[in-house]
């Protein structure tokens, strides 16, 4: 039964890590790394919490900690029009909406990025936001306001704001 539970959350961290790290492959080896973490300490979920949640924030540490090791700004790519996962009509006009907004998204900041990808695409509660990343839900909110403000400033083709990194 646990095992179930952690394979319906695959479609969801995959689409998460592909819109995290802008590369299929790169995403592929993310959400592998975090199935296998989550299978090697499935002991350490307590039954009946949140298993997404859960497992986001093992997929978020992972995340981290390769940035912590990798820390080369030029190791990310951007994202392609498969990454999100999101249909779209086969208009022209939609598609270079699409191409902009991926691309300002590929253009934020970490912290801001993460939140934005987890509550606009993942569709995630703040609560569970800030569980996952281990911050204050307050920041979540911060983080989310300003990431969508900085979304809005690059899709109107402005020069962005600059905005300070939040530890």
């Amino acid at each position: 039964m646990k095992n179930a539970l952690i394979e319906e959350q695959i479609p969801r961290l995959r689409r998460y890590a592909r819109a995290l790290v802008g590369d299929r492959d790169r995403a592929d080896d993310l959400v592998q790394d975090t199935l296998e973490r989550a299978w090697g300490k499935l002991h350490l979920w307590r039954q009946g919490s949140d298993i997404r949640a859960w497992m986001f924030t093992i997929m978020h540490n992972l995340f981290i900690n390769h940035i912590r090791q990798n820390p080369n700004p030029h190791a990310f790519v951007t994202l392609d029009e498969e990454a999100l996962d999101i249909p779209v009509r086969a208009t022209q006009d939609e598609g270079l909406e699409m191409r902009d907004l991926m691309s300002a998204i590929s253009r934020l900041p970490g912290e801001f990025k993460e939140v934005v990808l987890l509550v606009g695409l993942e569709q995630m509660r703040y609560e569970e936001v800030a569980q996952v990343l281990g911050i204050p839900i307050g920041t979540v909110m911060s983080r989310l306001s300003r990431g969508r403000e900085k979304l809005r400033v690059l899709m109107a083709g402005n020069a962005a704001p600059t905005l300070r990194r939040v530890k």
